[in-house]
C-alpha cells in the first residue's frame, strides 16, 4: 500500500446541544497523510436522520470517488445522534469506511442519552450493529469493507501530526474554524 493513496476523513463542526438544527460537515481528501487534495461538505440534522443519505450523496458526487480507498469518520453519528449506517454507506458507495474513536464507548451512557432524541431505537439498532470496534494504535476504530491488515496500514499512514489521522484532524479544524470563527482544542 502506497502512502499516496487518497482518503476522505469526515467530521462534523460544533452545534449547541437541544437546538436541533443543521450541523456542518466537512470532508478532507488526503493523500496519505501529508496532502490535501480537496475539500467537501454537507449538512446534517442535528439529532435527525439525514446522515447516512446526506454522506452518501456527497461521496457519489466527489470527482475523487474513483480514486478513494477509505473514508474516515469521525465516530459513527454526526451532529450529536444523527448516526450513520455505516454497513449502507459501504454497499451503496463501494468505499470502505472506518470510524475512528478517541476513546472506547460508554454505551451504557450512550444508550442512554440516545432516550431523549426521536427514533432512539433505531439509532441504537444502528450502533448495536455496526461493525466491532477495536483499538488500533491510539485510536478505536470500526471498519466494514476493508481487513483488519489494510486498516492499521491506513491509519499508520495517515496518523502523521499526533494521534489522530490527519485527513480527520484537518477536517476538524476546518468544520470548527468555519463555524465558531476560529478552530481550537483538539481533533
Amino acid at each position: 500500500m502506497k502512502n499516496e493513496i487518497r482518503i476522505l476523513g469526515i467530521d462534523d463542526g460544533p452545534f449547541v446541544r437541544g437546538e436541533r438544527k443543521n450541523v456542518l460537515v466537512v470532508g478532507t481528501i488526503f493523500r496519505g497523510g501529508h496532502f490535501m487534495d480537496g475539500l467537501l461538505s454537507m449538512m446534517v440534522r442535528q439529532d435527525g436522520n439525514n446522515a447516512t443519505p446526506q454522506l452518501i450523496t456527497m461521496v457519489s458526487k466527489c470527482k475523487f470517488k474513483p480514486q478513494l480507498q477509505c473514508m474516515l469518520l469521525n465516530g459513527i453519528a454526526f451532529g450529536g445522534f444523527n448516526v450513520v449506517d455505516v454497513k449502507k454507506v459501504w454497499e451503496q458507495t463501494k468505499i470502505p469506511v472506518i470510524c475512528v474513536i478517541r476513546a472506547m464507548p460508554d454505551f451504557k451512557k450512550i444508550k442512554q442519552a440516545l432516550s431523549h432524541v426521536s427514533q432512539h431505537e433505531k439509532k441504537w439498532k444502528l450502533f448495536l450493529e455496526a461493525p466491532p470496534i477495536k483499538k488500533i494504535g491510539h485510536v478505536y476504530c470500526q471498519w466494514i469493507g476493508i481487513t483488519e491488515e489494510k486498516v492499521y496500514k491506513i491509519i499508520a499512514i495517515s496518523t502523521t501530526h499526533g494521534k489522530i489521522p490527519e485527513p480527520l484532524r484537518i477536517a476538524h479544524i476546518i468544520a470548527r474554524g468555519i463555524v465558531m470563527g476560529e478552530s481550537k482544542g483538539r481533533a
